[in-house]
């Protein structure tokens, strides 16, 4: 039975008690690196494996919020998202090769291509979307080469470099994880990424994505020939019962603004992004744009799976919501499909990952899913 790693979240936008905080004196904490280092911390004792760094106006910047962590934890990865179309690659080469060293070999890197328009324009990136993806592909091309044994010479449509290298390669080489529900997106994935991520969808979506995406990466000219692992990226409700669970979903799903849904959903039928699109499809009172039902399990899609997140949030929609023992049940049933890695969330971070990390981690565990822990110096360390 093949293990699988399980990933914590960094909220670098800020955490709160509430999926969306919209009400006058909702409970809100800014993202101070006090508090982020508090949930890297509780991350690095409860044996999570990686913690990811989103990226955006909203956020923080993903760098630097991590390299701050880096001396307050011990053997928490941080999985650091970037907008490729942004950097030079020579110089994210040289930025993540850094970032290997100083960390002793804790980066792990998130491409994200996918964005609304408005966001993009910001940072002036105005290209088309199918041009940001051939762009990225180059990126991680010059960015590959530049971490290999000998200098890379590039002449291509979107970047010309001559002899890209950096200082020292990094050890190890910073895998590279990618989400994208459109062909272009997955084009690339299969080309040139270590690690698919896919949103939470129910299980007969995620296999026909993996099918598909195991067909294209076959076909696809792989660097050494690495093959192609699977990612999804859930929020998480686990406790010691069933009923505690859906209780907590319903204590979240009564705190949505219907007028937040009314927005969220415009934003949603707007939107350029074939992920979001499917995420917002299956919550069935974002259909309807106006109500949020009384009893969470409406919005189950699946057993386990509640689509409530994605009623007011963009990205990740959906969390798994039962027991510790079934939400592991779901984790493996996800696992047995092709999922190698599991990277969790929930409102707000620092209590949830102590939930998952001391009620949902020793059921996996148990299970022999993920390795076991043994202390260094007083602070817990995976076997891994």
């Amino acid at each position: 039975m093949s293990e699988i790693k399980v990933h914590w979240f960094l909220p670098t936008g800020g955490d709160s008690r509430d999926i969306l905080p919209t009400a006058e004196g909702a409970h809100r904490r800014p993202p101070s690196v006090d508090y982020l280092s508090q949930v890297a911390r509780a991350c690095d004792d409860l044996g999570f494996d990686a913690a990811l760094t989103p990226c955006g106006t909203a956020c923080e910047d993903a760098w630097i919020s991590t390299a701050a962590l880096i001396g307050t934890t011990h053997r928490l990865k941080f999985l650091v998202a970037f907008r490729p179309g942004l950097l030079s690659p020579t110089l994210a080469a040289q930025m993540a090769s850094t970032y290997q060293r100083m960390s002793g070999g804790r980066l792990l890197i998130n491409i994200v291509i996918g964005a609304e328009d408005h966001e993009l324009a910001r940072f002036g990136d105005v290209a088309p979307k199918d041009e940001r993806y051939a762009q990225a592909a180059e990126f991680l091309e010059v960015m590959d080469g530049a971490w290999g044994d000998a200098p890379l010479d590039l002449d291509g449509e979107h970047y010309t470099v001559r002899a890209a290298t950096t200082r020292a390669t990094p050890e190890p080489r910073p895998l590279i994880y990618f989400g994208g529900a459109s062909g272009a997106a997955e084009q690339v994935a299969a080309r040139h990424v270590d690690v698919y991520l896919a949103w939470g969808e129910t299980p007969d979506m995620i296999g026909d994505r993996l099918d598909r995406m195991r067909e294209r990466a076959a076909s696809a000219q792989r660097p050494d020939h690495r093959p192609l692992r699977f990612g999804i990226r859930f929020h998480v409700i686990s406790r010691d019962t069933e009923e505690e669970a859906w209780a907590e979903a319903g204590r979240l799903m009564a705190g949505i603004d219907p007028e937040a849904v009314r927005s969220a959903r415009a934003d949603f039928d707007a939107t350029r992004s074939e992920g979001q699109r499917r995420m917002a499809e299956m919550s069935a009172a974002a259909g309807s744009g106006t109500t949020v039902p009384d009893d969470p399990r409406d919005l189950e899609v699946y057993p386990n799976l509640w689509s409530g997140v994605g009623l007011v949030r963009g990205g990740a929609g959906t969390a798994l919501v039962g027991s510790h023992q079934q939400v592991a049940d779901r984790m493996e049933e996800y696992r047995d499909l092709g999922i190698d890695e599991f990277i969790l969330s929930g409102y707000p971070h620092l209590e949830e990952a102590y939930r998952a990390g001391e009620g949902l981690l020793p059921e996996l565990r148990r299970r022999k899913l993920v390795p076991g822990l043994h202390r260094i110096d007083g602070t817990y360390s995976s076997f891994r």
